[in-house]
């Protein structure tokens, strides 16, 4: 049995193992754990190494770094709880081999060995297995050749017992069957809307004592964030260039180069059919003028696209001398040829004529020089980098900077979502963010080739401004208010009324119908839990007030609608529901059981080791 079991999981084991392999290959200069203990702990009769906790460590630290992840040294591990984490996973396989060595669960040297040979890791020049290069790789990966079998050995056994414990597991069908009909269940239902327009009266205006009332019942609703009154210098390309020389010769050498963008020759939008013979070119320029066929018809007959045939914008130069003489001669004719072409006979549809165009060097001079001058003025400003820098390491404040080089001084008071001049930056912001009082200035780069540079003066906690300074929009919110819990009372007291006579249709109301709604639908300009409350009636006809900051709404259900079953689309529901399910239920079932296990056994954890490995990191 054990040799079955292992020979299904031994291609993923081996695969895991190897992974970790490997990356331990590319570690972080940590070999075997020198200390005097060699185990962090031990589950019942199953010991944790220090070596294979370190190892685990430095595999999390390579993954994170490959991925560009945010945790690149231990300390950033431990912020996050992934060595907690790794942990709990070398714990729960140790307790798991207890397990496994309780009621003798083991595989043998054979199954060891045939996983080794054929995990395609070991192999040697000739393709093989090659013990020499076994043992290598071991060696540079900190493992021993006794350390790694008996690994592998461990983890295909655990793999059998776990099989054990959660193969087979299911969730019954009608668990599936009621997640499917809750899905796929749709409703159809009839929306009044209620304005303010069907108010009674209307909305009167704030007194003093409302205003005051309601901005002490609601100072949160108008609290100012943190701001960070920030002073900085910096410089772009954009405030400098206008200063920058450019000389006319750079001009003109500019314009000379991109001469064929300003001059463009007479031109024409082309498509263009090839045929493999002239008598089958000429038969088909026939069947066109009897009326018999057009150009794209005869561009399917042929098994092509229009984008197949699509020249594009061409020029004289791009067509043989033949073809040029006729088409740029004729600016009549829709179809003309055939023609030769490079590839043989051919007919051409004309779908523009483009007439040939000149920007003077007087007209385009302006933008050669704004490109110049913008390319000038970032050459300056890198060439500006090494005296600001030796400014800042210096000890000069920004304002020295800014009244020694070209950089401009400025103050901002920023918080997120400011991003006007210097914040619309997302450098400045990030540098924003990030500054402490007391910090020095470093020079740092802006997307469009500036720089500068920031210091944090002070940090204002989040504030609640005066009423007399908000008072305007403590109406407005006040106003807001009011409209709402009018509007609800109002369709509340309408559906009052229809709870004795009268329908929907009946009010002078807009009414609008949804048709099979899904949980997951939303509806334009409504209140978000519009859907989700509809599907909380329970049978056709019952009603619902939905309040909205604009209008109400009252809901009537028309129609609930079962799911149907047997479309593609709800049998691949199922089956994802299945997978769900039964995924969610074996890992409950075998962390339960892991965790039974370990309070059965007891754990057993060294924190001096375990600190004596960490402090190896750097």
């Amino acid at each position: 049995m054990a040799r079955r079991a292992g020979k299904k999981l031994s291609d993923f084991i081996v695969w895991i193992i190897l992974g970790l392999l490997i990356i331990g290959l590319a570690g972080f200069g940590i070999g075997n754990f020198g200390g005097s203990a060699t185990q962090i702990g031990s589950v019942g009769n199953a010991t944790i190494s220090a070596d294979a906790y370190a190892r685990a460590l430095q595999a999390e630290l390579r993954a994170q770094s490959a991925e560009g992840g945010p945790y690149t040294t231990l300390a950033g591990l431990q912020s996050a709880g992934l060595d907690r984490a790794i942990l709990d996973g070398l714990v729960a396989r140790a307790a798991l081999t207890h397990e496994a060595g309780e009621i003798g669960l083991s595989v043998g040297d054979m199954e060891v060995a045939r996983q080794i040979r054929n995990s395609g890791s070991f192999q040697g020049p000739g393709g093989s297995f090659d013990r020499a290069t076994y043992e290598l790789q071991l060696s540079q990966a900190g493992y021993s050749v006794d350390e790694f079998e008996d690994t592998i050995r461990e983890d295909t056994t655990r793999s059998i017992l776990q099989s054990a414990i959660i193969g087979g597991l299911d969730m019954p069908d009608s668990y599936i069957e009621t997640m499917i009909a809750y899905q796929t269940e749709t409703r159809s239902f009839t929306l009044a809307r209620v304005t303010e327009n069907d108010l009674s009266a209307g909305l009167a205006a704030p007194s003093d004592a409302d205003l005051q009332d309601y901005y002490s019942e609601n100072a949160d609703r108008f609290e100012r964030p943190e701001l960070r009154r920030i002073t900085y210098a910096w410089v772009t390309p954009n405030q400098i260039q206008d200063d920058v020389d450019v000389s006319e010769d750079a001009l003109r050498t500019l314009y000379d180069e991109r001469r064929a963008e300003y001059v463009q020759p007479e031109r024409r939008l082309l498509e263009r059919l090839v045929f493999p013979s002239q008598e089958e070119a000429e038969a088909a320029r026939t069947a066109l003028d009897a009326g018999e066929t057009d150009f794209d018809t005869l561009v399917a007959d042929r098994g092509l696209t229009l984008e197949d045939v699509d020249l594009g914008e061409t020029a004289p130069r791009d067509l043989s001398e033949a073809a040029r003489e006729v088409i740029f001669a004729d600016t009549e004719s829709e179809i003309l040829g055939p023609l030769e072409s490079r590839f043989g006979p051919a007919l051409f549809r004309i779908n523009a004529v483009l007439a040939a165009s000149e920007v003077s060097f007087e007209e385009a001079r302006d933008d050669l020089r704004t490109e110049l001058a913008e390319s000038a003025a970032r050459r300056a400003i890198d060439d500006m980098r090494d005296a600001v820098d030796d400014l800042l390491a210096g000890g000069a404040t920004l304002e020295e900077i800014a009244g020694e080089t070209e950089m401009t001084l400025g103050t901002i008071d920023w918080s997120e979502g400011v991003d006007t001049d210097i914040a619309a930056y997302e450098a400045f912001g990030e540098a924003a963010a990030a500054a402490q009082e007391g910090d020095f200035p470093e020079l740092l780069q802006l997307s469009d080739g500036g720089q500068f540079a920031l210091r944090l003066d002070e940090v204002v906690p989040p504030t609640v401004p005066q009423l007399d300074e908000i008072e305007e929009e403590v109406a407005d919110a006040w106003r807001a208010t009011q409209l709402r819990i009018r509007l609800e009372e109002r369709a509340n007291a309408i559906l009052d009324g229809l709870e004795t006579s009268g329908s929907l249709e009946e009010l002078d109301l807009p009414l609008t119908t949804e048709t099979r709604i899904r949980r997951q639908d939303f509806i334009p300009d409504a209140p978000p839990t519009l859907v989700a409350q509809v599907f909380q009636l329970e049978a056709p006809g019952d009603r619902v007030v939905i309040p909205g900051p604009r209008a109400a709404y009252i809901a009537r259900l028309d129609e609930i609608h079962a799911g149907t079953r047997g479309s593609p689309e709800v049998q691949a529901l199922e089956g994802q529901f299945a997978r769900q399910s039964a995924g969610s239920l074996t890992g409950d079932v075998f962390e339960a059981f892991g965790q039974a296990l370990q309070d059965e056994v007891g754990i057993s954890l060294d924190q001096g080791v375990i600190n004596a490995i960490h402090a190896q990191f750097p």
